[in-house]
């Protein structure tokens, strides 16, 4: 299974990757985990994605072509992978589908995540992650069990600098003007379903399969 999650941020693609990659034993690549480690970490990559991050601006595509063409080429993508935050732009879905045909695979499908504006920065204003396990909640629709503290591990829960209201709000205004093209991208290769993400999460991810199960039929 290879899979696309396509949509602005803040539309539930990272909730629902864990229970996709878990259904179909495939690694989840989602470039933002991928960027943010490299920031801790402090590597080259990470140094000069740094800056645009923390201000809600894209990564420039070469930088992004490049980690993930690097974590394409892990043994652990041989059967199959899920793409989240990738491509963000028709540059990129170009780029991406040169980087498939090297290797000689094609993808499944691509799942669009739909979801109001508003929702989306309620969404993302709400979120707070584990410093230590990366778990994700949200103050109004995931809160832990004890405020600002982590079910899983007990280390406190923080905002993301990228989560702030302000770099939200940039954020969305970029996918609407760069990341929206793609839809009529993979439209035109039919691989592409919407699915509300505005729902209960089982539900979405019974959308999701659902529709990856109709591309994988037709492709």
């Amino acid at each position: 299974m290879r899979t696309i999650f396509l949509g602005p941020p803040g539309a539930g693609k990272g909730t629902q990757a864990a229970a996709f990659v878990e259904h179909f034993n495939i690694p989840h690549i989602s470039t933002g985990n991928m960027f943010r480690e490299a920031i801790k970490a402090g590597t080259v990559i990470g140094l000069k994605a740094k800056k645009y991050k923390y201000a809600g601006s894209l990564v420039p595509d070469d930088l992004t072509i490049r980690i993930v063409q690097e974590r394409l080429n892990h043994v652990d993508c041989a059967s199959g992978f899920l793409l989240d935050g990738f491509p963000r732009n028709v540059a990129q879905a170009s780029a991406l589908d040169m980087i498939l045909r090297s290797h000689e695979i094609k993808l499944d499908g691509v799942i669009n995540f739909e979801v109001q504006e508003k929702k989306l920065l309620n969404r993302i204003t709400g979120r707070r992650v584990c410093c230590h396990c990366g778990a994700t909640y949200h103050q109004l629709f995931n809160p832990p069990a004890k405020e600002e503290i982590c079910d899983k591990c007990g280390s406190e829960l923080h905002q993301r600098p990228d989560d702030t209201l302000e770099t939200a709000q940039n954020r969305i205004r970029i996918y609407n003007e760069q990341t929206e093209p793609l839809i009529n991208y993979y439209r035109s290769q039919g691989l592409i379903t919407g699915v509300q993400g505005d729902q209960k999460i089982d539900i979405v991810l019974q959308d999701i399969l659902k529709a990856v199960g109709k591309v994988s039929e037709v492709s």
